[in-house]
């Protein structure tokens, strides 16, 4: 059993709440659903089997779907039966985005990346029990439909009227570059998939982003239209910044669950800097912190920020969850060594390399002088201010007070070929030592 599924096999629903539905309220995960009331009743009944699908178009998931993946964690707490598709057809489409076409990837890649997925959420459900979860691949019932079983079986319950009205769909219209077919067929595809796993699994929810509620619908609608029943669908709501700005986005760099793409130690302190602002929000959704635990970190915050206990809460929690109680206490003890709070040479090559990646850095050989690596990484602008820092008191390599301003890096590399050098308490470089 690995980190999450053993973090996750303790955790319970939140006994504050009298059922799922006000606990997915309470914690902001309901921006958009069919009928509010059908669903609350629904969820407070015997299990029901629901959905979520996630698109091979990269080789890791990243934070937007976590919040898909905790929230299928949610209800399978709650008693009900989860089904985690991974689209090994839809990604070899991919769902329209708001500016251009995709890049379509080739089988080869696609089938790669499905295998990547399938692993990373098997790691959030429970595969035992009563109500176990089970993995499905859209590929499986779309590969032998043939182009005219497809509009026969398929295409004759849909409106083109209705599909251009969806909004990835409008949005695409009216701008320069149009929508191909093969963007526009996707809506009838993943409408396909609800279909297909209502019929062999009984399945009555799907959840996804608001962003995709045109596509949530399209499979709610296609149900009531092929079968004569009503189905449900969630939207959660897009996680973004209290100043706006998309969530777990920094100049285009998506925060990736794969530790090679982003390493524990960026993603643990990409919650650590989290706005006070947001930090309560982000807890509601990315933890399983009751509402009391939660409600006395939101106290905190408002009572003494600058100790930022919320902020590390919601950092441990959820390295903890994607990358492990080890890999989540090597980060904070790399965070605190860098900053004077302990032995930089404990480090393993590996953490440290993630923690100085994060760093402004330079190149240097041991007979690099100190001074001229302040100039070199930018913590100095001139040698004379170098100089200056270091004659103050204030320049430190490897956590050690320089004052010899021809001070080198002999013998200074650490695990891994780095060094750390520091000017005051808190203005960092790395250098990479060859």
């Amino acid at each position: 059993m690995d980190s999450a599924t053993t973090t996750l096999s303790a955790q319970h629903n939140d006994e504050s709440f009298d059922d799922i539905w006000d606990e997915l309220v309470w914690r902001g995960l309901i921006h958009v659903s069919t009928d509010a009331a059908a669903l609350k009743e629904l969820l407070a009944g015997p299990p029901i089997t629901y959905y979520c699908g996630f698109d091979p178009t990269a080789p890791s998931l990243h934070l937007g779907n976590l919040v898909q993946i905790l929230t299928m964690r949610r209800l399978q707490l709650a008693g009900h039966k989860p089904l985690g598709l991974v689209g090994g057809s839809t990604g070899l489409i991919g769902d329209p985005r708001p500016t251009a076409e995709r890049t379509l990837n080739t089988r080869e890649t696609v089938a790669e990346w499905v295998g990547y997925l399938r692993g990373q959420i098997e790691r959030y459900l429970s595969f035992e029990g009563e109500n176990a979860a089970r993995m499905v691949n859209n590929l499986d019932w779309t590969e032998p439909l043939s182009a005219i079983d497809f509009l026969r079986d398929i295409g004759k319950y849909f409106r083109v009227g209705t599909m251009l009205k969806k909004d990835a769909v409008s949005a695409r219209l009216n701008s320069d570059a149009g929508i191909s077919y093969t963007e526009f067929s996707y809506q009838i595809l993943q409408g396909m998939d609800y279909l297909e796993l209502y019929r062999s699994y009984g399945c009555v929810l799907q959840t996804g982003g608001s962003d995709q509620w045109g596509n949530l619908t399209s499979g709610t609608d296609l149900i009531h239209r092929a079968e004569g029943v009503s189905v449900h669908a969630i939207g959660t709501p897009l996680i973004t910044n209290s100043d706006g700005t998309k969530f777990g986005k920094s100049e285009g760099n998506a925060v990736w669950l794969d530790a090679r793409l982003t390493s524990p130690y960026a993603f643990y302190q990409f919650w650590l800097n989290t706005d006070d602002a947001d930090v309560i929000p982000r807890l509601k959704v990315f933890t399983f912190r009751d509402r009391a635990e939660i409600e006395r970190l939101e106290q905190a915050t408002v009572e003494a920020p600058f100790r930022r206990e919320a902020q590390r809460a919601l950092a441990y929690d959820v390295t903890a969850l994607v990358h492990g109680v080890e890999a989540t206490d090597a980060a904070i003890a790399a965070s605190q060594a860098l900053f004077g709070q302990g032995d930089l040479t404990a480090l393993d090559a590996d953490t440290l390399a993630a923690a100085v990646g994060e760093l402004p850095g330079t190149e240097a050989t041991e007979s690099t002088t100190v001074v001229q690596a302040l100039v070199d990484s930018g913590l100095a602008q001139s040698l004379g201010e170098a100089r200056r820092a270091l004659a103050q008191g204030g320049v430190y390599l490897n956590n050690a007070k320089v004052d010899d301003e021809q001070a080198t890096f002999e013998g200074a590399a650490l695990a891994g070929g780095v060094a750390v050098i520091r000017r005051g308490k808190r203005t960092l470089a790395g250098v990479r030592l060859a």
